[in-house]
């Protein structure tokens, strides 16, 4: 039987692999900007590296925090690639993000276009921080001739996420501001005008994909995880409320950013492989994230 490590083994994608075949580390673990801690979990003798470990957070988050951001990532990244290439694991998936793609950029992304210019400035320590990873990736293929490769997903949502309200992603921080209102009868206030637009995707149909690339996937540059349909931050509000039966008054804070207002991905490449493929409906993913949410709001991080 196959033995395959996941980093960010107890988060948001990580905790989605399910089987005998895996095993989870998360920083309580190891500390991956460690190098030595890194090594050692790596002596270990692993089939493949799934490496979804990750200093994440939202368009606060990312704003407020670029040095922590993109130093966390970068060692991470680098000391998880150079481990897996030092102790003999010969497959390898690193998550990299959306936000890697220019800011300046003709849509719909695509897998050869991450390099052709800046990421926008909101989340841009991030952004470099992660498009390292696919460099690092590329030259150790050149090189060595290891399968490892890189995905994008676009937007994930589900259970196990990072609910804080100020740092956290756009979902699961609407959840949680959500619950708040409702607990506290206070309106729900949101960040933004409501109008940018976003594609989800739920962790589940993630892990799925990341399965698939894992034993299949060959080519050089990155493939994009995306359902390729895009939905208002406002409509996901909208669906939030119905289902956590919010019934207060809703205030858009238009003096915050919204980030960039769209940022659409070609799927084509991942639907090609995988033609019969079905995404989780967005509402019926939110239905489970939220109920997931409530069952454990004692021990969820927020």
């Amino acid at each position: 039987m196959k033995r395959i490590l996941v980093t960010g083994g107890n988060g948001l994608v990580g905790s989605q692999f399910v089987g005998e075949q895996y095993a989870y580390f998360s920083s309580k673990d190891c500390d991956l900007r460690n190098v030595t801690q890194t090594e050692n979990l790596f002596k270990d003798d692993w089939d493949a590296i799934i490496h979804c470990a990750a200093k994440v957070g939202g368009l606060g988050g990312n704003m407020n925090f670029k040095g922590e951001f993109f130093y966390d990532n970068i060692m991470m990244n680098t000391n998880v690639i150079e481990s897996a290439r030092k102790f003999g694991v010969k497959n390898l998936v690193a998550f990299l993000s959306t936000c890697i793609f220019p800011a300046e950029v003709e849509y719909p992304l695509t897998e050869k276009k991450i390099q052709l210019g800046p990421p926008h400035t909101s989340n841009d320590a991030y952004a470099y921080a992660k498009r390292m990873a696919d460099v690092q990736i590329r030259a150790y293929r050149e090189q060595y001739g290891l399968n490892y490769k890189c995905v994008i997903p676009t937007n994930i949502y589900g259970p196990h996420d990072n609910f804080d309200i100020e740092n956290g992603h756009v979902v699961p921080s609407l959840i949680h501001k959500c619950y708040i209102a409702k607990e506290t009868n206070t309106p729900l206030t949101i960040w933004g005008s409501g109008k940018p637009l976003r594609e989800f995707i739920f962790s589940k149909d993630v892990a799925q994909l990341t399965e698939w690339v894992l034993d299949n996937y060959t080519e050089d540059e990155p493939i994009i995880l995306s359902t390729s349909e895009e939905i208002s931050i406002k409509e996901v509000v909208e669906m939030i409320m119905e289902l956590m039966n919010f019934k207060g008054e809703v205030k858009w804070d238009d003096t915050k950013p919204d980030g960039q207002f769209r940022k659409p991905s070609d799927n084509s490449k991942i639907k090609h492989y995988l033609p019969d493929f079905k995404f989780t409906p967005l509402y019926e993913g939110l239905k489970e994230t939220i109920q997931w949410f409530e069952n454990n709001y004692i021990n969820i991080r927020k």
